[in-house]
């Protein structure tokens, strides 16, 4: 969601030693229990093509792409969000950066859900979606990382619901004078222990027939 970004309040300290960066980044290394569904956040074109893009985007794309195909293969339920922006903002419904960025777009059986809010449980059917295929355990990418990813993970959380968040298939845009990748990192920092931190390479996903049916 694009709106006026907030600063990183309380956690400007952490970028001084650069201590819990190194920890996090070891924490991607660990073996994974499979999840059972991806959650894509925000994967649109105005974010993630052009010259409005995310620094990383193409890195995002990528690794957006390779979970996509290792979730169809296992059929596990894939969710896509998709931000309403205000008129005049790069998602404003039916403008050309508010579609899918096409290498990451959903198939016609898998779940869009439309939204208007940082926090993707808000106003939308996610919590259903994710109850009504009995959903314990996501994958989550996308963007913004200090906004719709970090405001719809911790949602998830408080909903007990088990979280990996793909360490390099989210990404933002850089604030001031601090650059995306470490506005991305100290997203992730303060989503605290409950979260677990993983690439893309070492996420796995659960076979389950039938659960990317929408019903």
């Amino acid at each position: 969601m694009l709106r006026e970004r907030q600063p990183l309040g309380g956690l400007e300290n952490e970028l001084e030693t650069g201590m819990w960066f190194e920890t996090e980044v070891r924490k991607t290394h660990r073996l994974l229990r499979p999840v059972d569904a991806l959650l894509i956040i925000d994967a649109q074109q105005g974010l993630l093509d052009g010259e409005a893009a995310i620094p990383n985007a193409r890195v995002v794309v990528d690794r957006i792409a390779a979970l996509l195909a290792a979730a169809r293969s296992a059929e596990a339920l894939i969710v896509y969000l998709q931000n309403d922006g205000v008129p005049g903002t790069i998602d404003e419904p039916e403008t050309t950066g508010w579609y899918f960025h096409p290498r990451v777009a959903p198939k016609p059986d898998e779940v869009v859900l439309r939204k208007t809010h940082d926090d993707g449980f808000d106003g939308t059917e996610l919590e259903k979606v994710l109850a009504r295929k009995h959903i314990t355990r996501i994958a989550v990418v996308g963007v913004l990382s200090e906004m719709c990813v970090s405001a719809t993970v911790r949602s998830a959380l408080k909903r007990g619901i088990e979280v990996v968040l793909v360490h390099d298939a989210h990404g933002t845009y850089n604030l001031d004078d601090i650059p995306s990748s470490i506005v991305s990192r100290v997203a992730e920092n303060a989503l605290g222990d409950e979260v677990e931190l993983a690439n893309a390479a070492l996420v796995t996903f659960s076979r389950s027939t039938g659960k990317n049916a929408v019903t």
